[in-house]
């Protein structure tokens, strides 16, 4: 390869932060397991200690005045997510250090389809007034005992002795946490040393970063660099990296597998790889949000539009599990109405400008092919049917796109299920909203239902993306995807009791916030949601949880509280 002076500079601390990372991997992998918690809790401190600064360079990054609600997006899903990592990695290296398993504290279930379920949300007490009424569960494949899930449990963060190597870690470039989590996976689950590319976006937060990873960099098991495409790829084929993971599009994972232009037709031809070592990923894709209808209230039409939008909003639409395909049945009497109010809550949602690298040439795409799609405050929504281009293009943008599908109860949830399944593009995120007294009448029909949506993540009632700021819940596609059709990516992170072999988790809300929850007979304090765009506390929400979960106490609890119930 040709090279300037100044990127032969780069490329020689590049060798170097390999090298150093290949001892530190060794050091890591003599490290007593006790040890190797309390340094994640000495993560948590340090995080801690750079969480303003972090969310404030977050939202500055993405052109947000830090002032701005939009700002607590930055605090949820920048330091909080951190925080709430570290914390569970360094409870389960305790467990496993006293002997004892990192389930012995979530509750074992059963799950449709002769499955197992880990209760992972609420652990504590505190969990359950934080999160009063969500329940999340990570469900295992058909037919795997809990004998087995109990045995497997741990993965390698017991494995003293055991060396994963150097790995690298392609972060993403819409939300902040993510290129540490996986850094924290690729050490905790497989002993690995990780050298963390940040994502050019994110450049700013190279020094933050840093300090808030301090521990491990000092230990030698993480370096984070920045850099363009070119380091990216000189990385890729570096012969120390023993494995690969990437946040990010299916389209950089099969440039960075097989190549581009003619060389990736030839290599996929001849099943010959460019990349030699194996490689994880999550990629995100479509992601449906299935309305089964009923007889709703009109705060109850109003609430969930509002719902429904601010999946697709939440960060500007720049998120790989924002839902993009509204599923409604053409047989609802209240469809209509359903729609209206969804327009007025696109329109009514507070102005925000896409700031992604790349979104205006995907805007421009999804007005090409829906020439007579609505525009709201800048934001579209077209009617599409299926094979349309909006059931495979993720267009990571505001753009939400509805069909309607027959029936009704378990009739349309059915179809529903096949047309997410069958025609949309990717498996890592699905949501559905269900009035409780329809999934009762449905039965085992609907449980039957949810697990015959083959997708990573399924929210009933809530959105994916509080999934992803589970520390316990799984994070990644459905399984069963390959480097040859990767789909949504393979392999799951996060997962903080260390599952082994996860098929997807399950998040669980309220039909209604509170009180409206409790005057129809559900039984969930829970306010309206800190992912809502039309939420008014969410930087104030977004600060007191980040704060909550660096040290947690019912003092701190409290503000957090205060904060969710002025939404």
């Amino acid at each position: 390869m040709s090279v300037t002076d100044t990127q032969a500079t780069t490329e020689r601390e590049l060798d170097q932060a390999v090298e150093e990372l290949k001892v530190g991997a060794e050091r890591w992998a003599q490290l007593p397991v006790a040890d190797r918690g309390a340094l994640f809790r000495q993560v948590q401190a340090s995080i801690a200690e750079v969480a303003d600064e972090w969310a404030t360079t977050a939202a500055q990054a993405k052109h947000v005045d830090p002032a701005a609600p939009y700002a607590g997006e930055e605090w949820m899903t920048g330091p909080y997510g951190a925080l709430e990592s570290a914390a569970a990695y360094a409870r389960s290296y305790a467990a496993l250090a006293r002997g004892r398993s990192t389930l012995d504290g979530p509750r074992v279930g059963r799950a449709p389809g002769g499955r197992v379920s880990v209760r992972v949300l609420p652990r504590t007490v505190k969990e359950w007034v934080l999160f009063n009424g969500i329940r999340a569960e990570v469900w295992m494949p058909p037919g795997v005992s809990e004998r087995r899930v109990r045995s497997e449990a741990g993965l390698g963060a017991d494995r003293v002795g055991e060396c994963g190597g150097v790995g690298l870690v392609l972060g993403a470039g819409n939300i902040s946490s993510i290129a540490p989590l996986d850094a924290f996976y690729e050490l905790v689950a497989h002993n690995r040393a990780s050298i963390v590319k940040l994502n050019p976006t994110f450049a700013a937060l190279l020094d933050v970063y840093r300090r808030a990873l301090a521990p491990l960099i000092d230990v030698g098991v993480v370096r984070v660099v920045a850099g363009d495409a070119a380091v990216g790829a000189y990385l890729t084929g570096h012969p120390g990296i023993d494995k690969v993971h990437i946040t990010g599009s299916a389209v950089t994972h099969d440039a960075i597998v097989w190549g581009t232009g003619e060389e990736a037709e030839r290599r996929r031809a001849d099943d010959d790889p460019r990349l030699k070592v194996p490689i994880t990923s999550e990629l995100g894709g479509v992601a449906p949000m299935i309305v089964v209808p009923g007889r709703w209230t009109a705060a109850d039409l109003r609430y969930q539009a509002e719902h429904l939008a601010s999946m697709r909003l939440h960060n500007a639409g720049h998120n790989c599990v924002a839902g993009q395909m509204v599923v409604l049945s053409a047989d609802w009497p209240q469809k209509d109405d359903f729609l209206a109010e969804l327009r007025a809550a696109l329109a009514r949602m507070p102005a925000r400008e896409p700031w992604y690298p790349g979104t205006a040439d995907k805007v421009s795409r999804a007005n090409a092919a829906h020439p007579d799609a609505e525009h709201l405050a800048g934001r579209i929504l077209t009617e599409v049917a299926p094979g349309d281009q909006a059931c495979t293009d993720e267009y990571f943008a505001p753009v939400l796109a509805w069909t309607q599908l027959p029936g009704t109860g378990a009739e349309f949830l059915g179809a529903a299920v096949g047309f997410a399944n069958d025609s949309l593009y990717g498996t890592l995120g699905a949501n559905v909203l269900v009035r409780p007294r329809d999934r009762r009448a449905m039965g085992a029909a609907f449980d039957h239902a949810i697990a015959d949506l083959r997708y990573g993540n399924i929210a009933i009632n809530a959105w994916t993306g509080l999934s992803f700021l589970l520390a316990g819940a799984t994070w990644g596609a459905f399984p069963g995807h390959t480097v040859a059709d990767v789909g949504s990516g393979i392999d799951v992170v996060h997962n903080g009791h260390l599952l082994s072999g996860p098929e997807r988790s399950v998040v669980t809300g309220a039909f209604r916030p509170f009180p409206r929850s409790v005057l129809h007979g559900e039984p969930s304090l829970f306010p309206k949601p800190p992912w809502f765009s039309g939420s008014r506390s969410v930087t104030d929400t977004g600060r007191a949880l980040t704060r909550y979960a660096a040290a947690p106490s019912w003092g701190r609890l409290l503000p957090v509280l205060l904060a969710a119930f002025r939404a």
